[in-house]
């Protein structure tokens, strides 16, 4: 197993799987509200950056590059965090 683990792209894999089964328990555990929605998303934009440096091969491409798909990505999370946010604040009664 540790031999695996040398390649990067098994150890990306490997931790790809390990947040999916995070993920899932957290959310198949029941646990909702803001926290559990920002956690969520962390570790979607943490698997998303894995994505993007290791399989798409963005890890020694250009700066310019790096920072135009990172950017989208960290901008696409900021925006379905703030849609879920501002959809919870209309169902708070005052």
């Amino acid at each position: 197993m540790p031999a695996l683990l040398k390649d990067r792209h098994h150890g990306t894999w490997l931790l790809l799987v390990l947040a999916t089964g995070i993920t899932c328990w957290v959310r198949a555990g029941g646990i909702v509200g803001l926290a559990a929605a920002a956690g969520t998303l962390a570790i979607a934009y943490f698997k998303g950056r894995l994505v993007i440096l290791d399989f798409m091969e963005l890890r020694d491409a250009p700066t310019i590059w790096r920072a135009v798909v990172e950017g989208w990505l960290l901008l696409v999370s900021i925006l379905v965090f703030a849609v879920h946010w501002f959809s919870l604040a209309g169902r708070v009664s005052v």
